[in-house]
Parts: structure tokens; sequence; C-alpha cells
């Protein structure tokens, strides 16, 4: 399959300080990559390079096989929704927006006028078509923004921070856009502290570190990798465990003070433990899961 982004090797360096080092990213069709790091990571420096707004000291951008450093058209290839309220023209209405964004992206007059249409109903601004922008929730401005991102077609998605200030409902209603779109096969970049939401949307993620790469992976192994040997035990209650049997249990690897307990180590050694828990009645025995925000917070503070 074509890759609709490929970046290898990619370098900056402003000064002394070298805000990128080897930096390789890439996405196929329907893929979502969260990009994610602390502030000061690279990751502005890295996007601004993805976008043809950067030259690279070293390495290659491809988009959609072609440099936007050396042919802006390239850039056809990518629509992009920036954090915060830079995307649109405020005092221009929902309409009067995504036409003018579909003709300086090529688009002609009349196919504009019906692409906007179009991506007025999917969002569900029909009714606000003719309202101006600042006039309009912050919900539906952030789905105008991807609607502009959208208006020329492009391959790829570049989304900074795209719930970030929404409420429930609205941010919910983004996420399912996002889902849409890469099963539509969008390629979709994601930048964004909310972890959670990363972890929600995110087929791949990549950590930056420094202006290094620290970890690459799909989300779904890289969860499972820092999940390690851990198990959650938890007994119906009561009867609690008495003191002795108790003190037998931990010395097979049970933690905790109960009715729910942990177990550091194989699945042969659980098989022990629970076989020593007769006849305990068990409500839940399980592998731990981690979530994203430990692994972030794990392998950032390794770095």
């Amino acid at each position: 399959m074509t890759a609709v982004l490929e970046a290898t090797g990619l370098h900056k360096r402003f000064g002394k300080l070298v805000a990128v080092e080897e930096v390789s990213l890439h996405l196929a069709p329907g893929e979502v990559l969260a990009f994610l790091g602390p502030n000061g990571a690279g990751k502005t420096t890295t996007i601004k390079m993805l976008a043809g707004l950067l030259f690279p000291d070293q390495g290659q951008v491809r988009l959609m096989g072609k440099d936007p450093h050396r042919d802006p058209w390239a850039l056809r290839h990518l629509g992009a929704v920036l954090e915060g309220n830079r995307n649109v023209y405020w005092r221009m209405t929902a309409q009067e927006n995504l036409v003018y964004f579909g003709v300086a992206r090529g688009l002609r007059f009349a196919e504009a006028s019906r692409r906007a249409q179009n991506i007025l109903e999917q969002l569900g601004l029909v009714e606000k078509s003719r309202t101006e922008v600042r006039h309009l929730s912050r919900g539906m401005q952030q789905k105008l923004s991807l609607g502009v991102a959208l208006m020329h077609h492009p391959e790829l998605l570049l989304l900074d921070e795209p719930t970030l200030g929404l409420d429930v409902e609205s941010a919910l209603r983004v996420e399912e856009m996002v889902r849409g779109l890469a099963r539509e096969g969008k390629a979709i970049l994601l930048t964004t502290h909310q972890l959670e939401v990363a972890q929600r949307l995110a087929s791949r993620l990549a950590i930056i570190q420094r202006g290094k790469i620290l970890l690459e992976g799909r989300t779904a192994e890289v969860l499972g990798r820092f999940a390690g040997e851990h198990y959650v035990v938890e007994l119906e209650t009561p009867p609690p465990l008495p003191p002795e049997r108790l003190a037998s249990l931990r010395a097979l690897g049970l933690e905790g003070e109960g009715p729910s307990y942990v177990y550091h180590g194989d699945g042969e050694g659980l098989w022990r433990l629970l076989e020593a828990l007769k006849p305990w009645p068990l409500k839940k025995v399980a592998r731990a899961e981690t979530d994203l925000l430990e692994v972030f917070l794990k392998v950032v503070g390794r770095a």
C-alpha cells in the first residue's frame, strides 16, 4: 500500500539548539497516528517540516510521493486543523469560509459551492450556514474548521488538539468524525495532550522527546507491552481472607488488602495462586491493563 506520508531522517537545528534529530514517520491510508510529546519536545518543528513550512536540514518528506519543499502542489494532499481559532475567518459565514478556502485550494467556484453544501450537511451545520463564525459555538467552529480542511479532498489530515476546550458532547462528535474519516481512507496525524483521546482514536502512536522518537508502534501492542505480567484478582465479599491464609497467599505473590488484589508473575504462578485460593469465591481474574497516560509518563520520565 502506498504511503500517504513518508518522512525519513528529519533533522532541524536552530543555532546550537537541535530541535529535531533523526525523526522518521509514515502514514498509510486509514491510519490515525498520535504524535505525542511534552512541550518543547520537537512536535511543532516536525509538523512544520511535514507541512512544507520549514526546510529540514537533513532528511526528506513525501506527501503521496511528492516533495512539498520542492513541489508546492504536493500540499494539495494535506488538510490541517490547527489548535485555537486560526483556521477560519470570524466575520465570514460558515458557508463563505468553506467556499473561500475551497477556491483558494484550486476548486472552481461552482464546485466549491456544491462541496460546501455537502460538508455543511455532513457536519450538521446547514441551519448555521449563513451565521458568522464569531456567533457559532466552540464546537461548531471546530467542526467547521475540519470542514474547511476537507474541502479539497486531501489524503492526509493534520489535526492539532481537535477536541481541546470542547464540551463533552461536542468532543465526542468530533472524535466520531475522525473515526469516520479514517474509515473512508484518510490518513490522520493527531497531536494532542489529551492522552485519553489519543488512546481512543489512534491506531498507532509515536512519542517524541528532546527531538528524538522514543517509542513508535501500534497502540494496542504498546499498551500490551507495558502492561507486563500483572494480574488483578478480585474476591467476592464476604468472607474476608483470614490472616494465616492471607500470609500464605502473599508468599505466592499476592499483593494488596482486598477484596481486590494484584499478582505479579507468569501464568503458571497464577494457576498455583488460584488453586491456593480455593474455596473462596472469585469475582474477577484479569490481566491488568495500562493506559496511554501511564505509558507516556514512563517513556518520557525514563528519557
